[in-house]
């Protein structure tokens, strides 16, 4: 399936209020949406289109099923883990692999078991479990691995929330999450119109529940009853505070204690539960004559999210105390966030109940200061308008200046008059599309026809040029930035003028500021690789730990590709974007010796050594050549198989595909 709303689909999204958004979105992206539509149905596959929502929750209210296992192409796709599926984020290339029939190949990942007892309840939610566990593991702590959810606590948990937890899996780098099939996927399956798979689902319970005496190879234990609201960031989804904690940690570490905006909803967390959670804290502050202190914004997951809570009057209580409710899409989740409340660049705090929160990550500006909390935190904390608030704890002055504390959010699992599917958006593929005809227009800025990269010429790289030595965190959001680049997802050169603008230069220190060996000048990084380009350089990025974590974006590994690009050499990978790296017939490396990533000086010419025997299992060697003259050799390990050797030597693995042709 294809879906208009989804990040990975060029849509540009602005902050105006649901309709006008849409109607706007439509008039901007109406070629983008035509080709996506001819696209799927010249080629069998179903289009969502604009308006249908975020398509992480689509597959979990249409596609997802206990046992299942499904691949797409954004991290988040692990949202599906909610409803005891196996469901991994892919870079692109491998979802074309699994279209044209090719098998999908992953490294066999270890399992860490999470043991969840004790009961959720009062303002904790299943956001906090999760937000807990990127704490216990960081943002590299669960790559390479499956994170299995097991034990009595789980059953106090609505199927929705077990999805958050599966969704945000992805900030701890971790191949998939999941859920043993129970009671609530039973209810959930039946309440979306599948209650034929809850009854096959029940049969075979035993096969979608972990063995008995199953091993793991880490375990972590959290009691359920004893966790309290958390809230993570800024800047990362793994660093953790207890709500009761967060005023005075800011106050000491020189965070902006006022709240400029709160943001609930996403595919995180758009259920009808957190909405109803929501909606009854709304009321309460609305009995009492209070608005939102902070502007305050509702994103639908879903058309039948959008439609239900609409009917039911949920919505309701949040925009008359000053809510605004966007059109069902990703929205400012991936930066397609329209800010006009302060000027780039102001330092200013921002809380969400989304995913992610990295540097710029939602509204361009590197000085926002986002925090991920749940839904329920995220409306108080809008309420009190600042950090410095504890709802467990803390008053509110209603009105007339009279102190009041907010009683414990509730809200209803599942709605009781069932789903309201809203406006019908799937446009199925026809069933002969032979008159069906995709056009791209070559003069267009929005789209542009892939051409093959070229083929290894069998050599050794000798002597190619640094590009950047990349310092700190470098996210998929640092290599390709989302926002208003979206646009030009659609054409790789345009968009390739984004890369790495956001990424720190160890040289001096500073964004999107390198130095070009051939005229000594410093420039953007996307122009300097451009020149290194048409002078018919080779280039090498230098990064450091859990390079390209985040998104699966696909340019991440595109772009460099594109602009004359030879190898990513790093201290560790994220593993899509090492994957998506393979695929496109570049070279990720990691150092052998994490500490020779020190030895890479500012000017290096790079030499990697050993491709012409290269083989699984057999690292490479580097040599650095100094400005001074003086070299540094030492090895470069790979994971490269022999298929994936084979799409490195072809140019990439489309290349290699169209030779089995």
């Amino acid at each position: 399936g294809i879906n208009a709303e989804y990040g990975k689909q060029w849509y540009q999204r602005r902050v105006r209020g649901g309709e006008k958004d849409l109607t706007r979105a439509k008039d901007i992206n109406a070629e983008v949406y035509n080709f996506l539509s001819t696209a799927g149905a010249k080629y069998g596959a179903g289009f969502w289109k604009p308006g249908s929502g975020i398509i992480h929750q689509i597959i979990l209210e249409n596609y997802a099923y206990p046992g299942i296992m499904l691949i797409g192409t954004d991290s988040h796709t692990v949202n599906g883990g909610g409803l005891g599926g196996i469901f991994v984020g892919v870079g692109g290339a491998d979802a074309v692999d699994v279209m044209a029939d090719i098998p999908w190949e992953l490294k066999c990942p270890k399992v860490i078991g999470v043991n969840l007892t004790g009961e959720i309840s009062s303002w904790t939610s299943p956001k906090d479990v999760i937000l807990k566990v990127a704490d216990i593991l960081t943002v590299k702590g669960g790559t390479g691995a499956i994170v299995e959810y097991f034990g009595p606590g789980v059953n106090s948990m609505s199927c929705t929330g077990m999805a958050t937890i599966c969704n945000m899996g992805a900030e701890i780098g971790a191949t998939t999450s999941i859920f043993p099939y129970n009671e609530r996927m039973k209810n959930y399956l039946e309440a979306t119109d599948r209650a034929g798979i809850a009854k096959v689902a029940g049969g075979y319970h035993s096969l979608l529940n972990s063995d008995q005496g199953c091993e793991y190879d880490e375990v972590i234990e959290i009691n359920l009853s004893e966790l309290k609201p958390l809230i993570n960031g800024p800047f990362t989804p793994d660093l953790c505070t207890p709500i009761s904690e967060v005023g005075a940690r800011a106050e000491k570490e020189g965070w902006p204690t006022e709240i400029k905006v709160g943001l609930i909803g996403s595919c995180t967390n758009s259920s009808y539960e957190d909405m109803t959670r929501s909606a009854s804290i709304a009321r309460q502050a609305q009995s009492k004559g209070v608005e939102f202190k902070s502007l305050f914004t509702i994103t639908p997951g879903s058309e039948q999210i959008r439609a239900t809570i609409e009917r039911d009057g949920i919505d309701k209580p949040l925009r008359d105390i000053g809510g605004m409710v966007l059109a069902n899409a990703c929205g400012p989740c991936i930066g397609q966030w329209d800010r006009q409340d302060v000027p780039k660049g102001e330092k200013n705090t921002i809380v969400t109940s989304y995913n992610r929160n990295f540097t710029g990550r939602n509204d361009a500006n590197p000085n926002t200061h986002g925090f991920v909390a749940s839904p329920e935190i995220v409306t108080a904390l809008s309420l009190a308008g600042t950090l410095n608030f504890n709802p467990e704890t803390d008053s509110l002055l209603d009105k007339d200046g009279n102190p009041f504390m907010l009683d414990t959010p509730y809200g209803d699992e599942l709605p009781s008059n069932g789903f309201d599917p809203g406006e019908d958006t799937y446009q199925p593929p026809p069933a002969d599309s032979s008159a069906v005809t995709v056009d791209v227009d070559p003069e267009s800025n929005r789209l542009e026809l892939l051409t093959p990269f070229a083929k290894w010429d069998g050599q050794d790289y000798n002597e190619l040029q640094l590009l950047i030595k990349v310092k700190g965190k470098c996210t998929t959001d640092h290599i390709s930035a989302a926002g208003p680049w979206l646009k030009f997802r659609g054409h790789l050169n345009n968009i390739s003028n984004n890369f790495l603008i956001t990424a720190t230069n160890a040289e001096n220190g500073e964004m999107n500021s390198i130095k070009s060996a051939i005229t000594g000048d410093f420039g953007a990084v996307p122009a300097t690789a451009r020149e290194y380009k048409a002078a018919g350089i080779g280039w090498v990025v230098v990064g450091d730990e859990n390079y390209g974590e985040g998104s699966s974006r696909e340019h991440a590994a595109l772009e460099p590709r594109h602009l004359g690009g030879k190898a990513i050499i790093v201290r560790s990978f994220a593993r899509i974007h090492e994957t998506n790296l393979k695929k496109q017939g570049m070279l990720p490396l990691t150092f052998a010796d994490p500490a020779d990533y020190n030895k890479v000086q500012p000017g290096d010419k790079i030499s990697i050594n050993g491709l012409t025997s290269f083989a699984p299992g057999v690292p490479l060697s580097c040599t650095l050549k100094h400005g001074d003259g003086t070299t540094d050799t030492f090895a470069l390990n790979h994971t490269f198989n022999d298929n994936q050797i084979g799409w490195f030597k072809a140019g990439s693995a489309l290349n290699k595909m169209a030779e089995g042709k």
